[in-house]
């Protein structure tokens, strides 16, 4: 009865202590993000109840296993397994309070600081730091976990006689992967390009979407996704509309005739963007910057806070002006003059099928 009692009261036991101290931990953080409204990070830890609960009833069954009589026909598999699994948990745990203080080390620069720019540089960088510290913790838990095993500690010694051949062949292998690495880190630090950023990269425009260690993803107008190797963006020139501040400066450039009023347009132009809410009240213009025999070139000049809003700008003027100029001004659009082509035509075809002489009366 004994072997039968002894090992449910200590599954029991750590169960119901894993329960309440999980329910213990979560309502001492929820009371303390209650108080302190002003930083998330308590609310943050909250995601980390499920690992601290894995870790706490695996390190209990693994310290009280032997003594409960759990499994004692298959003891030293259990304790393997139950070493395994408070690894895992571990390096899940920590990788859960990383994102927590990170996250919320973010929302506070963001909530402190108004520069579009210096937010979504920190933003960049705060998440490489963190896909880094993941990417550590893993490999860390994994070569733990890998130590466990007397097979691969029997190998442990070989294997650091041999790192340095390894590590030789590994980079020569990989150099494509290291130099994508190491390009994200200067992406990172270099304040190069930044989630959210506006970029023409291949003459695709588009938005910064994600960056990783290796690629770096471009959200285009059409929502499609431009997956590029980070080392791309370190070398080969690219635009990157939202360096140095966000707003842009847009041109409409329209044909009309030399008749074309002039000044009316500009009042024209000066009311379409009074009116667009797109527009941000810096600066407009129109001028006239080239002519042909036919026609002259007129550019519309007019600024925008981002990227999205030049080109409402732009579409908005270039179809109100077009409207107006077919309503009020017709003979202001360009002309396409076929009469002399037309006479000329005539008059060769004329000669070239002659009217024959009306026959006279004496031969008939």
């Amino acid at each position: 009865m004994e072997n039968v009692l002894r090992p449910l009261i200590v599954l029991g036991g750590t169960v119901v202590l894993t329960l309440v101290v999980g329910w213990l931990v979560d309502l001492l953080l929820r009371r303390a993000d209650a108080r302190h409204p002003e930083t998330p990070l308590w609310g943050q830890l909250r995601r980390c109840r499920l690992p601290l609960q894995l870790v706490l009833g695996t390190a209990l069954l693994g310290a009280s296993h032997r003594q409960s009589g759990v499994l004692p026909d298959h003891s030293a598999g259990l304790g393997h397994a139950l070493a395994l699994t408070l690894i895992a948990s571990s390096a899940w745990l920590v990788v859960r309070i990383a994102s927590a203080i990170v996250d919320t080390s973010y929302a506070r620069y963001a909530a402190t600081h108004r520069d579009p720019a210096r937010v979504r540089r920190v933003r960049t960088q705060i998440t490489l730091i963190q896909r880094v510290v993941t990417a550590v913790v893993g490999v860390v838990a994994a070569a733990s976990m890998l130590l466990t095993f007397p097979a691969m500690r029997t190998a442990g010694a070989s294997l650091l006689a041999s790192a340095g051949v390894l590590g030789i062949v590994a980079g020569i292998a990989a150099q494509s992967t290291l130099g994508n690495l190491f390009a994200g880190l200067q992406i990172a630090f270099g304040d190069m390009v930044r989630i959210g950023d506006t970029v023409v990269v291949d003459g695709e425009w588009g938005t910064v979407d994600e960056i990783t260690l290796t690629f770096l993803t471009v959200r285009t107008w059409d929502d499609r996704r431009i997956t590029m190797p980070v080392s791309y963006f370190t070398s080969k020139p690219f635009e990157n509309w939202s360096r140095g501040g966000a707003q842009l400066t847009g041109t409409v450039f329209l044909h009309v005739d030399h008749r074309a009023p002039l000044p009316e347009m500009r009042e024209k132009l000066h009311d379409i963007v009074r009116e667009c809410p797109a527009w941000d009240g810096r600066d407009w213009n129109l001028t006239v910057t080239d002519t042909t025999p036919t026609t002259m070139q007129v550019r519309a000049l007019v600024t925008a806070k981002d990227a999205d809003d030049i080109w409402t700008v732009r579409v908005t003027v270039r179809e109100q002006l077009i409207h107006w100029l077919t309503t009020h001004h017709p003979y202001a659009l360009p002309q396409v003059t076929i009469s002399a082509r037309s006479s000329t035509s005539a008059h060769s075809s004329a000669s070239e099928n002659p009217t024959p002489p009306n026959p006279s009366p004496s031969g008939a």
